[in-house]
């Protein structure tokens, strides 16, 4: 029996480095198609997949955030946790230069730069999550509480 082929990206390698266990899950790529569209084509949860967002306040200061597919961020509430005016996404070029990732494949391990990573509490309650594995259409399954040992994430409730 042949084995599976997927990606050997970065992150990868940071989840086998910490003797991690992690399911992979292929995918078909929509641009703009998000995790509604891994969700459909892999038959998940949508509120399972945790997207990776990258986004800067008013001194140009990046942060990670990790949410739910089926949520978004309030910056409001990001902003006022962390006691800046404002939040924005950062531009794709931007994304990758802080990560060394594209965005559709940024994953939160193996970054460039370690930035600061802010993790949706209710992510813990799931089960299983499934999170970019650091190509576009690569998600990795694992349990919520490898983010928290290798990332070492600020727990924040700031979902929409």
């Amino acid at each position: 029996m042949k084995k599976a082929r997927y990606p050997s990206t970065q992150a990868v390698r940071v989840l086998k480095d910490a003797d991690v266990s992690f399911t992979v899950h292929l995918y078909d790529y929509v641009e703009h198609g998000g995790t509604r569209v891994a969700s459909e084509q892999l038959e998940l949860d949508e509120h399972d997949i945790i997207k990776t967002v990258v986004m800067e306040d008013e001194s140009r200061s990046p942060v990670v955030v990790l949410m739910h597919g089926d949520k978004e961020i309030s910056t409001k509430e990001l902003s006022r946790f962390l006691n800046v005016k404002r939040f924005i996404p950062c531009a794709p070029q931007t994304v990758t230069k802080h990560t060394g990732y594209i965005v559709g494949g940024t994953s939160p391990f193996g970054m460039k730069n370690p930035l600061p990573v802010f993790l949706e509490k209710t992510v813990l309650e799931s089960e299983k999550i499934f999170i970019n594995g650091g190509k576009r259409g690569f998600l990795v399954g694992i349990a919520p509480s490898v983010v928290e040992e290798i990332l070492s994430p600020t727990l924040v409730r700031v979902a929409v």
